[in-house]
C-alpha cells in the first residue's frame, strides 16, 4: 500500500525523455570508401547512356535513383547520417563530372506577336471598365432594381 501524498510532496508533471540510444560514431573513411563504390557502379552504368542524352533526366534516373540509395543505404549501415557533407561532397563532383554542361541551353523567351499581345492587354482592360460602369449604372437605378 502507498502512502498518501503530503503537503511537502512535489513531482514533476514534465514527462522526461527515455536516453538516446548511444549510436556508434560515423566511420569517415569507411564512409568515403563506400561512397567511392556506389560512384564507381553509377560511373559504369552512365557510361551506358549516350552522350546526348545526359541531360535528360528520363535516361538516367534509374540509374541515379540507385547510386541515391547505395549512398544511403550505406551511410545509415556504418552509422553515418545521410546526407552528411561527405557524401554531398562526392555527389557535387559527380553533378560537376556528368551534368556540367546540361545548364547551357537556356530558354529563349520570345514575346508573343503584336496582335496576341494587344489582345491579352485590352480584354482585362475593357472587362474592367465595363464591371465598373454595370456597377454604377445599377447604383444609379437602385430606387428602380430594389
Amino acid at each position: 500500500m502507498t502512502g498518501a501524498l503530503t503537503k511537502g510532496d512535489t513531482f514533476n508533471l514534465v514527462p522526461t525523455p527515455p536516453p538516446l540510444p548511444k549510436m556508434a560514431l560515423c566511420n569517415e573513411t569507411h564512409l568515403l570508401s563506400q561512397t567511392e563504390i556506389c560512384g564507381e557502379r553509377f560511373k559504369q552504368d552512365m557510361g551506358h547512356i549516350a552522350p546526348k542524352n545526359l541531360c535528360n533526366l528520363t535516361h538516367f534516373i534509374r540509374q541515379y535513383h540507385e547510386f541515391t540509395q547505395c549512398t544511403e543505404k550505406g551511410a545509415v549501415r556504418i552509422h553515418c547520417y545521410w546526407p552528411n557533407p561527405l557524401v554531398e561532397g562526392y555527389i557535387i563532383r559527380i553533378h560537376k563530372h556528368f551534368f556540367s554542361n546540361c545548364s547551357l541551353d537556356r530558354v529563349v523567351w520570345l514575346d508573343p506577336p503584336e496582335e496576341k499581345l494587344l489582345a491579352l492587354i485590352l480584354v482585362p482592360v475593357f472587362l474592367t471598365l465595363a464591371m465598373i460602369a454595370l456597377v454604377v449604372w445599377c447604383s444609379k437605378r437602385s430606387d428602380l432594381l430594389g
